[in-house]
């Protein structure tokens, strides 16, 4: 092939969107997808009441409970309605997720501003959620190598 077909060649689009491809699989390749010795803590801010947007946090940290990453959830703001067995219509599915966390070993702490504010009394909370205080928030929040998330 002489010189100037092999850069016409090169430089066609399907060659570039190849050469594309491959750059973006090295890119976004995880570095440490199975690492076992990695059991950094996930403390998870979940602030919504949206139902799509807190099964998606609460979804997202009880696989990674699965792989043995302690959790906290920490429902926060609106995010505290979803822990109301007042409201368990709405969100009887959410908080069947929070019960397995909790079942096996994760902490749902609540903002106990927030729940003044909406209404949520200690006693309304899901069987396993606690009302957080500075103590028991921060020291699940600042252990070491803990990871955050907020939705």
């Amino acid at each position: 092939m002489t010189r100037s077909r092999l850069t016409r060649f090169l430089f066609t689009p399907a060659a570039l969107a190849g050469v594309l491809f491959f750059a973006a699989l090295l890119t976004f390749a995880p570095a440490d997808v199975a690492r076992a010795d990695n059991d950094d803590p996930l403390f998870v801010n979940m602030t919504t009441d949206e139902p799509h947007r807190a099964r998606m946090a609460i979804g997202f940290a009880r696989k990674q409970q699965e792989r043995k990453h302690p959790v906290t959830i920490f429902l926060n703001d609106k995010g505290v309605l979803v822990g109301a067995k007042s409201k368990a219509q709405a969100f009887g599915v959410h908080q069947e997720m929070l019960a397995a966390i909790v079942k096996d070993g994760g902490n749902v702490i609540v903002c106990p501003m927030c729940m003044e504010h909406y209404g949520v009394k200690t006693d309304d909370l899901v069987e396993g959620a606690q009302p957080g205080n500075p103590e028991l928030t921060g020291k699940l929040l600042f252990e070491d190598d803990t990871k955050t998330l907020t939705w």
